[in-house]
């Protein structure tokens, strides 16, 4: 009786010990974890997180998750994602030497990336821990072009024209002039660069605001000249999708005219008969007199209603569709613009204002 009850025992000690140096091999536990006076008792090993506000864990585990495929897709290491449950504001450099600013809401814990390099807003989360801004997975984060996704800019060009396609906003270092925890304000000047290709005496200044509830930015142009000069600006917005099959375009689209740059040779005026557009094929379409779309994404259980209130009068729709390298089916572009070109004579501005508002379906 007492044979088996040692062999009994030892069996147990064994297993208990392969599990414990198994979970230690992984990683799962770390040796300063063993507590108590047994020397099996252990206590689950903590991720260092610099959070010192309580969360929800399994809607922090959802953060963390959701976080770490955009951090990997905008050059972040592993460790940035798991140290996000309560990010901290303020100037920080990318793993491939890119400033850009970190906008956190104290209240909601909803964060914002600004990169000096365009200017440009490459990710809102709002409180929920949703990215509604989409960055492509082949996109360069170190400076040596564009960065292919967020809210771009194009200007003073949109499209193909006399300067570089999309003009140089998007592909210039922005100057921070004044930041805060939940605000940025950028401003891009000429400079040698700029003025080979575009001699005027401009001055643009980017603002971004995280609210509450919504993201809110400005696009401030000053001609500081006498002389005018004419302009087109766009927000080449790129937006997360679920799944294209997921997504539906809401607005005033219906009965209105648009440029088909696909269709034909260079493109055709065609009526929109839908009042809900859906992605099936690949796209890129001028709406104008078009300012209100709002996307609906039942993957997610979103909405995103992008509020241009001055300046931006029409909208592009612009999808990649089948391309696997751009991963057209995770993203779509709704663009604010405004299309025909703006005359700014010598001392005058004109200000683009857009917001960015999440719901949630009905």
């Amino acid at each position: 009786h007492n044979y088996h009850t040692i062999v009994a025992a030892l069996l147990r000690y064994y297993t208990t010990m392969k599990l414990t140096l198994s979970l230690l091999a992984s990683g799962t536990l770390s040796v300063s974890a063993f507590t108590g006076s047994s020397p099996l008792a252990f206590a689950p090993a903590s991720i260092s997180r610099s959070s010192s506000t309580a969360l929800n864990a399994s809607k922090n585990k959802q953060k963390i998750a959701s976080r770490t495929k955009w951090a990997e897709s905008r050059g972040f290491g592993e460790s940035t994602a798991i140290a996000e449950s309560e990010a901290t504001a303020g100037l920080m450099t990318n793993d491939d030497g890119l400033e850009y600013v970190k906008l956190v809401h104290p209240e909601t814990g909803a964060t914002s990336e600004v990169y000096l390099f365009g200017g440009v807003v490459t990710s809102y989360v709002d409180g929920d821990g949703q990215e509604f801004i989409a960055v492509r997975p082949d996109a360069k984060m170190d400076g040596s072009k564009p960065i292919s996704g967020g809210l771009s800019h194009c200007w003073p060009q949109f499209g193909p024209g006399e300067i570089q396609q999309h003009g140089f906003a998007r592909n210039v270092n922005w100057t921070v002039k004044s930041m805060t925890d939940t605000s940025v304000e950028l401003e891009m000047a000429p400079s040698d660069y700029t003025k080979e290709m575009w001699d005027k005496e401009f001055l643009c200044t980017f603002s971004v605001d995280l609210e509450a509830d919504q993201l809110s930015t400005k696009m401030f142009v000053e001609n500081k000249g006498e002389e005018s000069f004419d302009f087109q600006a766009a927000l080449h917005s790129y937006f997360t999708v679920s799944a294209l099959d997921n997504l539906e375009i809401s607005g005033s689209f219906e009965g209105k005219e648009f440029l088909n740059k696909l269709a034909g040779d260079g493109g055709e005026m065609q009526t929109e008969e839908r009042s809900a557009i859906t992605i099936t094929e690949e796209y890129d379409r001028v709406y104008t007199g078009v300012n209100d779309p709002v996307l609906n994404d039942k993957g997610t259980g979103k909405t995103l209603s992008v509020l241009n209130t001055a300046g931006w009068e029409d909208t592009v729709l612009w999808n990649p569709y089948g391309d696997e390298g751009m991963g057209y089916n995770n993203f779509v572009c709704v663009e604010s613009v405004k299309f025909d070109p703006v005359t700014l004579e010598g001392g005058a501005s004109w200000t683009g204002d857009m917001a960015l508002k999440p719901g949630s379906i009905e």
